[in-house]
């Protein structure tokens, strides 16, 4: 009987002391909230994505991997997306938009339209899809 009132005792104070420094926050907004903005893109053309090499691996699960990403369209001058970072993630599998696999690298200034991104371990039957980012 007397652990229990105990126990009790110290969870009445607990939730006392917890309740306490909650109500002690202070927000300043009574909305919450979020949106979006259109971004201006360092070219008009469309990227197109195309898998380079591929090598067949032995290790578990053995199959063909993904060694390369290549950028076709690409506006490599300096006033469209030249000198910018590339980020390349590769999905799947299916619609589980996982994560497998991603290469970055930086788009050489210059009059070329193609850019290779190396990416390794990649199965290529998991591939679903692919997310590629230019920023900078």
């Amino acid at each position: 009987m007397k652990r229990t009132l105990v126990a009790l005792l110290v969870g009445a104070i607990m939730f006392g002391s917890i309740y306490a420094l909650a109500a002690s926050l202070t927000v300043t907004s009574a909305t919450l909230g979020a949106g979006n903005t259109a971004v201006a893109a360092c070219q008009s053309g469309t990227v197109n994505v195309t898998y380079g090499g591929s090598t067949y691996g032995s290790t578990t699960p053995a199959g063909y991997k993904t060694t390369t990403v290549t950028l076709n369209g690409l506006d490599e001058t300096a006033g469209g997306c030249g000198g910018k970072a590339v980020k390349v993630t590769l999905t799947g599998p299916g619609a589980s938009n996982a994560s497998l696999g991603e290469g970055t690298g930086t788009l050489p200034t210059g009059s070329g339209t193609t850019f290779d991104v190396s990416i390794s371990g990649v199965n290529a039957s998991d591939v679903s899809g692919v997310h590629v980012l230019i920023a900078g």
